[in-house]
């Protein structure tokens, strides 16, 4: 079995998006870093793998995972790989907050306003279908992705926390004023029942959003 998850980078001043295209080929104590930015215009900021600090940027992601025959269905979660780059912070020094960029994804997201004013927060959720599908109409439950947080050297516990696709939108975190939040997500496939073989594919988005 053999199982791809690609997550995409998107950023917008006003509002932000990243997209995720998993698909299957049928065959901790979580931490994070939390930054203070100075105080300006309004905007909300987001990357989900490869990234430019503040700037659009469309590269899409992959993370898969092949599936031996022989454990295909047994239940033994499978570790998902990434070919991701993105390594270093978007933001401060150039911190190396994911030092194997070929099994983690970094995802950031900040929200700035001037002093006093609203709304206080912004937040971060991600949406995914109920199910992966294959060319030929099969379906894995979405269900079956999930993922644990990590970031080099940073004391915070998981700002954005540890989870598994719901197949529906989920909340992830509150980004506070004037804050930038960021992790790696390590991805895995449940591998919980057999499946028909195939190539298993659906697109999972990331907002940021500030009313």
């Amino acid at each position: 079995m053999k199982a791809h998850f690609v997550p995409a980078r998107l950023s917008h001043l006003a509002a932000s998006a990243g997209v995720l295209l998993l698909a299957v080929l049928q065959a901790d104590v979580a931490h994070a870093w939390s930054l203070n930015l100075s105080p300006a215009t309004r905007r909300v900021f987001l990357h989900v793998g490869n990234g430019t600090a503040n700037q659009d940027n469309s590269t899409v992601n992959l993370v898969q995972v092949s599936v031996p025959a022989a454990q295909v269905g047994n239940g033994v979660a499978q570790a998902m790989a990434s070919n991701s780059t993105q390594s270093t912070s978007l933001y401060g020094d150039g911190y190396t907050t994911c030092p194997t960029p070929s099994t983690q994804v970094m995802v950031g997201a900040s929200y700035q306003r001037n002093n006093n004013s609203s709304p206080a927060s912004a937040t971060l959720r991600v949406t995914s279908p109920a199910s992966l599908v294959s060319a030929a109409g099969d379906t894995i439950p979405f269900s079956q992705i999930s993922w644990t947080v990590s970031a080099a050297g940073s004391p915070v516990p998981g700002v954005i926390p540890a989870g598994t696709f719901s197949g529906t939108a989920q909340t992830l975190a509150t980004v506070p004023a004037n804050t930038y939040i960021e992790n790696c997500h390590t991805f895995s496939y449940a591998n919980s029942a057999l499946r028909a073989a195939g190539t298993y594919t659906g697109q999972v988005t990331y907002t940021l959003t500030s009313p």
